[in-house]
Order: structure tokens, then C-alpha cells, then sequence
């Protein structure tokens, strides 16, 4: 059998390890071409060292002769800057791109990848928050098949899989994070540190934050829309604190399917690169036996008012969403710099909202500078506060 050759952008982050514990355990099915990091030199190396891929990318040029020298007595190739990733995700040697990169960062070698012809396992949720129709419309025109790696997603598309039948609503899960069940009053003295402990998910800081806000959960009905040809007023989000239920599908005569699993993020990547065939895992499985409870609540959006701004981007749609994002990766990381409190992130994001000007059909062009516009003045906003 042949092997599937990946790139995986972002190796050394939580979705990035996590994808070489799945390759680990699969060499005769998947083998590394291509490893990505922003900054984590030593990571990268004890990788490319490790998987001995055909090259490395370090994206912060000040760590590019830490990782030559290191890597100088092996066959890897060694490039530097985020030109060098739209350039390696083209290469003929790759067949997969996995996209573990954190924020707007993804979105261009996304689009490299997918005008190559690639197939794409997508972790990095911003590429299609940001620009949605874009990214669809490139996969159609190149027939680059985007599978989803989020959870959510790949627990919609197992559900939707040997179905000719179109939902008639999607049903979103949602952990609620650590903070659903504190008042407003305690949520203005939540730390960071408090945010970053996840009741169930072990995931980057950046998106733990997001988890914690829920504007994560506001991010995925807008990339479910995108992915599955749906409306955003059929993706209901429900808060489900177990996190056993990664997501469902209702059909027009009250069928409801879903996916069920213990929370480890190795199952939606290993289902994303072997599909349509389910491989072996190592770890745990789910035994219904020792679940005590189900339990499912609606979100509150004064609560969680970043859920109620994800959805009013995308009913505006244009380079809303773009904003959205924008605002919300500045304030996420002033909020894990102790520059703001936990509910002045929907502050900032809402600001940024107001005052950046509207595009209804944006470019790609529209989107760059949307992004530098947003972050400029959700900094500004930061500063005032």
C-alpha cells in the first residue's frame, strides 16, 4: 500500500504532536515529508530528527541557524519565514496538508495547498471563519477535498457519511469551559491561569481561551457553514459538559445521529487522514457503562456574550467574521498577558466590530487588510481601557 506523504503545518503544537502520535503508530501508512513551527526551534528539531522529514520550516528567521546548525549532519532541508510555507506545501512529495497553525496565520498556505490540488485535514479554523468563501470556492475549482479535524466537525461528517439525505439541523456540542457555572461579578476576577484549566480538553492556550469564552464554539457554527452547505440558523449550539457527544445531525423525520467518544483530539485526526477507513488507536475507549450522565443546556448568550458576536458576524457576513477574528486573537492574547479581564475580550471584539468598515464581497486583498485594520484598533481599544 502506498504511503500517504503529509506536511504538517504546525507540528509542534497540540494538534501537531498529536498527529505524529497517530503517524507513530501507523509508519506503514503515513510517512512525514514536511514538519512547520513558528518559534519552537527545539521542538522542530527533536522532530525533523525523529521523523527525518525532506524538509523543516521555522517561521521566526531568528531560530534559522539554531536549527541549521542542529539538523547540519542530516539529509533535512531547512527554510525559514511564512513565504517558505506556502512553498513547501506545494511540493510534489506531499499529499496531505495538515493545517495545525493557530490563527490568520493559516490562511495563506491553506490556499497554497489547496490551488496544488492537496488534499486538506484542516485544524486551523480561522482559514475558513476568515474567508469561508474563498476557501470553498478554491477546493471546488481545484478539487482539493477539505476534512475537518476539529472534533465537532469530523463528528458531523462521520454522521453525514453514506447519507444522501441533507440535515435538517446541525446540533453543535459545546464543553461550556471552565466558567459557565460563575456570576458576572466572578468572571471579572478570573485569571489566565484559571482559564487555561479545561474541564475536559487538553488543547493550546489560544483556543483554551477561545473554549473558555466560547467564542471558539461561535468560530465553529461559522466553519460547520462553510464545511456542510448549511445555514447558520440550522446549527444549534448545545452545552454539553462531558464532552462525550462531540456533535449531531437531525434529519426531516426526527432522526437524530451522533458520535460519541472519549475527548481525544488523536481520534478526529487519525478518522481525517484515513478516511473512509477506520484504523486501530491506542488509549482508552469510551465504555457507556461508567458514563453516569448526558447532560445538554442552552448557551447563555449574556453569559457568554462572544457567541452572540460570532453569530452576528456571520449573519452580517462580508469581512465580518474577518473582524471578529482579528479583535478576538489581539484581546485573547491581552487577556493571557493579564492586560484586560475576562469580560472586556467581548468588549474589544465588540469595539473592533463597530469601527472597522464594512466590505460585503470581500478579496483576499480586502481580508489582509481587514486583519491589519482590526488588530490596530482592537490594540488601541486595549490601550484605553
Amino acid at each position: 500500500m502506498t504511503k500517504k506523504r503529509l506536511a504538517i503545518l504546525g507540528s509542534t503544537g497540540s494538534i501537531g504532536t498529536q498527529t505524529l502520535q497517530v503517524v507513530a503508530e501507523h509508519p506503514d501508512l503515513y510517512e512525514v515529508r514536511v514538519l512547520t513551527a513558528y518559534s519552537q526551534a527545539d521542538a522542530l528539531i527533536g522532530q525533523a530528527l525523529r521523523f527525518e522529514p525532506d524538509a523543516v520550516v521555522i517561521v521566526d528567521d531568528t531560530k534559522y541557524e539554531k536549527v541549521c546548525e542542529a539538523l547540519a549532519d542530516s539529509p533535512v532541508k531547512v527554510y525559514c519565514g511564512a513565504k517558505a510555507l506556502m512553498e513547501v506545501v506545494q511540493m510534489d512529495t506531499v499529499d496531505v496538508v495538515l493545517t495545525a497553525t493557530v490563527g490568520f496565520s493559516g490562511l495563506e498556505p491553506t490556499i497554497a495547498a489547496i490551488e496544488a490540488g492537496k488534499q486538506i485535514a484542516l485544524a486551523n479554523k480561522e482559514t475558513l471563519v476568515v474567508a469561508g468563501e474563498l476557501i470553498t470556492s478554491l477546493a471546488i475549482k481545484h478539487k482539493a477535498a477539505i476534512l475537518p479535524v476539529d472534533s465537532e466537525h469530523s463528528a458531523i461528517f462521520q454522521c453525514l457519511v453514506g447519507e444522501d439525505n441533507e440535515p435538517e439541523k446541525i446540533l453543535l456540542t459545546a464543553s461550556g469551559g471552565p466558567f459557565r457555572q460563575l456570576s458576572e461579578e466572578q468572571l471579572k476576577t478570573v485569571t489566565a491561569a484559571q482559564a487555561l484549566r479545561h474541564p475536559t480538553w487538553h488543547m493550546g492556550d489560544k483556543i483554551t481561551i477561545d473554549s473558555a469564552t466560547m467564542i471558539n464554539k461561535g468560530f465553529e457554527v461559522i466553519e460547520a457553514k462553510w464545511l456542510f452547505g448549511i445555514g447558520a440558523d440550522r446549527i444549534e449550539v448545545l452545552v454539553h459538559p462531558q464532552s462525550i457527544v462531540h456533535s449531531a445531525v437531525q434529519f426531516q423525520d426526527g432522526t437524530v445521529k451522533a458520535q460519541l467518544g472519549l475527548p481525544d483530539m488523536r481520534l478526529p485526526i487519525q478518522y481525517a487522514l484515513s478516511y473512509p477507513k477506520r484504523l486501530k488507536l491506542s488509549g482508552a475507549k469510551l465504555d457507556l457503562f461508567k458514563i453516569a450522565d448526558l447532560t445538554f443546556e442552552r448557551p447563555d448568550l449574556q453569559h457568554f456574550p462572544c457567541l452572540g458576536l460570532a453569530y452576528e458576524a456571520i449573519k452580517r457576513g462580508g469581512n465580518m467574521p474577518c473582524i471578529l477574528n482579528a479583535a478576538n486573537e489581539v484581546a485573547n492574547l491581552a487577556f493571557r498577558q493579564d492586560k484586560i479581564t475576562f469580560p472586556q475580550i467581548s468588549e474589544v471584539i465588540s469595539y473592533t466590530m463597530r469601527s472597522v468598515g464594512f466590505e460585503a464581497s470581500p478579496s483576499l486583498d480586502t481580508y489582509h487588510l481587514t486583519d491589519i485594520e482590526s488588530r490596530r484598533i482592537a490594540n488601541e481599544k486595549i490601550e484605553n481601557l
